[in-house]
C-alpha cells in the first residue's frame, strides 16, 4: 500500500471540501483530532459533523511539505497550514507535524503534534 498517495489524497479532498472523498480514506472508526476546540472525533459521521461545523467559522488548507515512515509503520508528515477566518482574514501561518495510523487500506487515526 502506497500510504504516502493515500495521504496526500486525503489532504487533497480536505482542501477540496470534499468530505465524502477523505471519508473514503478512513476506516470506519476512524479517530481524528478535533485540532480546532480539542479531542478527538470518532467515526465518519463525527468527522463530517466536525469538518462541516468548523468550516462555518474558519477556512483552513494544508499543504503537505514532507512525509516520512517510522520504524513503527506510522507515516509523519510535516504540513503547512494557513487557516483564515469566514472574512479571509489570516488567523495561522504556519509549519505542524500530523501522524497517521493505518488498518490495512486505510486511515486509523492522525495525531497533531
Amino acid at each position: 500500500m502506497d500510504y504516502q498517495d493515500l495521504i496526500n489524497r486525503a489532504y487533497h479532498a480536505f482542501n477540496a471540501r470534499d468530505i465524502d472523498g477523505a471519508l473514503n480514506l478512513m476506516h470506519p472508526d476512524v479517530q481524528w483530532p478535533n485540532g480546532w476546540e480539542g479531542g478527538y472525533v470518532h467515526g465518519h459521521e463525527d468527522v463530517r459533523t466536525y469538518w462541516t461545523r468548523q468550516w462555518q467559522e474558519i477556512d483552513p488548507e494544508v499543504t503537505p511539505i514532507s512525509m516520512q515512515e517510522k520504524a513503527d509503520g506510522q507515516i509523519e508528515v510535516i504540513v503547512h497550514q494557513l487557516i483564515h477566518d469566514r472574512k479571509g482574514h489570516l488567523l495561522t501561518d504556519g509549519v505542524v507535524k500530523h501522524v497517521y495510523t493505518f488498518d490495512g487500506e486505510k486511515i486509523r487515526r492522525m495525531n497533531i503534534q
